[in-house]
């Protein structure tokens, strides 16, 4: 359950450049794929850095696995391009399932912070409650430890890039929202066409039995969710649709 806080705010001003860090290709489109859709389309330079390699994102025990990692990199590029992302797509390639928050990954993400110099940086929120997949958990650390480490430059001085603070972090999947970023009919279309380029993640994550006579049922039934997603956290902020954040501005 999803805890409002008393005072919900709404809108960042729009950032010249915005990272997503995921733990898994598709994160990022389920977590913010339509705030990312509406600062792409309204001239953002929208950047995705993904922590593992995605190579457990399957339930076939038959699955040629450096195939399904190389499939699941086309699919986070090709869902970038679908919500108008033109930043990088940045695979950081620790094995699924295995992704920890440990110095070497914090040095990863932190270097990347410096090289694309995001405004607003969005993750996962580390602190959520009875979080099943460590992946997630490790993710989100990696994305609040990587921007306290990139603001400062006695951190990793070995990287020879100045130090770079964002304005703001966004943390989705949170469990106490103060922040809803309003978005529209286009932006949730584009998040859905974006979630949808996951082709191999339609069994595991979606219900869709790709190929079966139910498929075009259950893609209607996985549109819906969605939907009715954005307009649970819409509601919270008083806007039709939305996209719900824990938002941390004093960096």
């Amino acid at each position: 359950m999803i805890e409002p806080a008393l005072a919900v705010g709404i809108d960042l001003p729009r950032p010249d450049r915005a990272l997503a860090i995921a733990a898994h290709p598709d994160d990022a489109e389920f977590g913010c794929g339509a705030t990312l859709a509406k600062w792409a389309a309204a001239g953002t330079v929208v950047h995705h850095l993904v922590c593992t390699d995605g190579s457990k994102g399957t339930w076939d025990p038959d699955q040629d696995l450096p195939a399904l990692v190389a499939m699941r990199q086309a699919e986070q590029r090709a869902a970038a391009a679908a919500l108008g992302a033109t930043g990088e797509v940045v695979f950081l390639g620790w094995p699924d399932g295995e992704l920890a928050s440990g110095v070497r990954q914090r040095w990863e993400v932190t270097y990347w912070i410096r090289t694309l110099r995001p405004d607003v940086v969005l993750g996962h929120d580390p602190w959520k409650r009875y979080r099943l997949h460590p992946d997630h958990r490790h993710a989100g650390f990696l994305t609040v430890d990587g921007v306290v480490a990139a603001r400062d430059p006695h951190f990793f001085p070995e990287q020879a890039i100045p130090h770079h603070r964002p304005d703001a972090l966004l943390l989705f999947e949170a469990d106490r929202v103060d922040h809803v970023e309003e978005v529209g009919e286009a932006d949730l279309t584009r998040k859905l066409a974006a979630l949808e380029a996951h082709a191999s993640q339609l069994r595991s994550t979606m219900d869709v039995e790709a190929g079966s006579a139910a498929e075009p049922t259950q893609l209607d039934a996985f549109r819906a969710r969605v939907q009715a997603r954005l307009v649970e956290h819409g509601q919270m902020a008083g806007v039709p649709l939305g996209e719900a954040f824990a938002a941390l501005t004093d960096l």
